[in-house]
């Protein structure tokens, strides 16, 4: 019997129910970073404004005070970029991504001829774990040790071989503070542990992104040949077939609702996990706005109207101004007024701020 299919509608609903986006969660920050899989934060803000889109209740101060205390840390795992995690993911999810961070190295081994890798790690844990360090310092720091050595290279491979989490006050919300680096052991006072086994995250991953293919999950962890992970749990998921023919995973009892569920008003930060979670990114990323929600390199924040892509979002003093793609009917303007509306409150609250929408973006 072949595979039921899945449109993108229903791939857009069922991956909204798992990111709590068709509905948002009253569980705690905590619980939703874990289940989760941690937060893109290339920037210090974007996990606050990826929790207010998702939860209920939630205040900027409740993530805030968790990384203050150590319950959760900025480090660099998934694709190689900077997420928040929780101290447990930290110690774990690191170890599962090293094989990542040993081909980012690569590029830089032509500036590390001469250098014992091991004394460079050893060197540069004990340069870190004595007191957190900028990159420039551990640049300078390091070349006094290897002075024939290319000082960037030498950090470049410090951050990739060592397990390096960015310590408070960098993080903390309203609070500014520049990147300052030490080991994950250190921060959060306990050994790293071993990589969990690739099974264990492929489940957690379908739990927050599912149902999704092989390569779905291999763009979202940065990693290659997690087939045969998939493989072994084959007997206890179920599979389907996107619109291209391509095999999905998911677990049996994670929830798919119906394609006609209606999904409200959303705004996500830039770099959400919810756009960079799959190889196919139609289930979020109408193939017509394909690419719109990135400027140069950079990536903009987002607006979902319907579940999909609708448009881009900014603060300017005193207000928040919306640019959509295409025309948004008056019953759906309201409702994005209302959800803008709403992040402020949470994010500013006290703030006076007007939503404007500004000119539809060109095609």
């Amino acid at each position: 019997m072949s595979a039921p299919v899945l449109d993108a509608r229903a791939l857009n609903r069922a991956t909204l129910a798992r990111q709590l986006l068709l509905r948002r969660s009253g569980r705690s920050a905590r619980d939703a970073v874990a289940h989760l899989v941690g937060l893109q934060a290339q920037n210090t803000r974007p996990p606050y404004h990826a929790l207010a889109a998702r939860l209920d209740g939630f205040a900027p101060e409740e993530l805030s005070g968790l990384m203050a205390r150590r319950e959760v840390a900025r480090i660099v795992t998934l694709r190689s970029t900077i997420h928040t995690h929780t101290a447990d993911d930290c110690l774990t999810l690191r170890p599962l991504v090293q094989p990542a961070r040993d081909r980012e190295l690569g590029a830089f081994r032509e500036g590390l001829a001469g250098v014992d890798p091991d004394r460079l790690a050893a060197v540069a844990r004990d340069l870190v774990e004595a007191e957190p360090r900028t990159m420039a310092q551990l640049r300078e720091a390091l070349a006094a040790e290897w002075p024939d050595a290319d000082p960037a290279a030498l950090a470049v491979a410090a951050r990739c071989t060592l397990p390096l989490v960015q310590v408070t006050p960098r993080g903390l919300w309203e609070e500014s503070g520049r990147v300052a680096l030490t080991t994950v052991e250190r921060w959060l006072g306990r050994p790293a542990e071993p990589a969990p086994a690739p099974e264990s995250v492929v489940l957690r991953y379908l739990a927050a992104f599912g149902p999704a293919s092989v390569k779905d999950m291999q763009t979202w962890a940065g990693l290659t040949r997690l087939r045969p992970a998939f493989e072994r749990l084959r007997p206890r998921l179920l599979t389907f077939r996107d619109s291209g023919g391509v095999e999905l995973f998911d677990l049996p009892d994670a929830p798919r609702p119906d394609p006609a569920t209606p999904a409200p008003p959303r705004f996500l930060p830039e770099f959400d996990n919810l756009l960079l979670a799959h190889a196919d990114r139609a289930r979020v990323v109408p193939p017509a706005h394909r690419g719109r929600n990135w400027r140069g390199n950079q990536a903009a924040r987002v607006l979902l109207v319907d579940g999909f892509l609708a448009g881009l979002w900014k603060q300017e003093p005193g207000a928040l101004v919306v640019e959509v793609f295409g025309e948004l009917t008056k019953a759906q303007r309201e409702e994005v007024a209302a959800e803008g509306e709403r992040m402020l409150r949470v994010l500013r609250p006290g703030a006076s701020y007007d939503i404007r929408f500004g000119e539809v973006l060109p095609r």
